[in-house]
């Protein structure tokens, strides 16, 4: 026979518990509002050692994700940022290289700290891109996914699929990718051989221009 403790010593465990949680996050987010995570700390490989919030996003979108862009920009100007966007302006049909090309070019020039993209899959949107030398965009589906790209791969644009993710999660992702650091360490090693990996072919070019 299971015996229980009285009611008032749980009610007492109960509080303590919600009393330790609180000391630990003695700032929470007023009613209604998620907080959007603490300010990345710099790893060593970067420009990441400015506070979330400091600097533009650049946001952009095709006609598919023209909906989640909109509600993503509202999102980071209600938490104090400024939003760079490269559009689209509606739903009807355009390119997605195009709007993914304009954000990954204000992040590679240095114009804006981060670029979020979103189209119908997440796919095109990221091939694009990284195609422009200095971005390192990266498709998360969740947010595991957000937090490794950051942490492991020092992604400065991320690509969402409006078509796959509901607009919730999508705010869960960029939440998470927004404030997680930058690893450095072990991982700046790798992520220096992707650089690397693109000046060769970056140098092979001007080689071919000049002859």
């Amino acid at each position: 026979m299971t015996v229980l403790p009285p009611e008032d010593e749980v009610r007492a465990l109960v509080a303590a518990v919600i009393a330790d949680v609180t000391a630990a996050d003695p700032t929470p987010a007023a009613p209604g509002r998620r907080r959007w995570g603490s300010p990345p700390v710099d790893g060593g490989y970067g420009r990441d050692e400015r506070p979330f919030g400091s600097e533009a996003i650049a946001v952009g979108a095709d006609h598919g994700g023209y909906a989640l862009k909109e509600r993503i920009a509202a999102e980071l100007r209600e938490h104090g940022t400024e939003v760079h966007d490269c559009g689209t302006d509606g739903t009807e049909a355009v390119d997605y290289p195009d709007f993914a090309h304009a954000v990954a070019r204000l992040v590679a020039d240095g114009a804006c700290r981060y670029g979020i993209v979103v189209d119908g899959a997440g796919i095109g949107s990221c091939m694009a891109a990284n195609k422009v030398p200095g971005a390192r965009a990266a498709t998360c589906w969740d947010v595991t996914s957000a937090r490794n790209s950051r942490e492991h791969n020092h992604a400065n644009v991320l690509v969402l699929g409006a078509g796959l993710i509901g607009d919730r999660l999508a705010l869960e992702i960029v939440e998470a990718w927004l404030s997680t650091p930058w690893g450095g360490d072990r991982h700046a090693r790798r992520v220096e051989k992707i650089t690397e990996i693109e000046r060769r072919y970056l140098a092979g070019a001007e080689v071919g221009a000049t002859r």
